[in-house]
């Protein structure tokens, strides 16, 4: 989790709050969007009642308790980043760690094409993917 959360704006200390106009996500706390948690209320969010969001609707729905040990953060990471369904799409066929983040490279690569804003993101989703493939090591 704490993975998680020093990318997505939240590390100890901080409130986690970003509204970066340049992401399509838009508003979030703690790396949780207000468009796909509408009901969340952002002032009394907390990061453990993020936490709980995080391991319902992305560690549990990508259930990375099936996959092997070494790959658990890397799936985890990716559903925050990329969608549960992205993230398990990754998984076929699956050769190694290495194939999985590949897909994750090229799926980054190409959404500044459809999506020219988001080129100011690119650098940080290569590092992110980078940082992930460290930490599952």
């Amino acid at each position: 989790m704490e993975f998680v959360f020093a990318r997505e704006g939240a590390p100890p200390g901080k409130d986690g709050y970003v509204n970066d106009p340049r992401d399509p996500g838009g508003e979030t706390k703690y790396g949780i969007a207000k468009r796909s948690h509408p009901t969340v209320d952002f002032k009394t969010l907390t990061r453990e009642g993020a936490a709980k969001i995080y391991r319902a609707e992305y560690w549990d729905a990508a259930k990375c308790e099936a996959v092997s040990e070494q790959l658990r953060l890397t799936l985890f990471d990716t559903a925050v980043n990329c969608g549960v369904g992205r993230a398990r799409q990754f998984l076929q066929p699956l050769t190694s760690l290495d194939d999985y983040l590949f897909e994750r490279l090229t799926l980054y690569a190409g959404i500044p094409r459809r999506r020219p804003a988001s080129l100011a993101f690119l650098p940080g989703w290569m590092k992110r993917t980078i940082l992930v493939r460290e930490a599952s090591q």
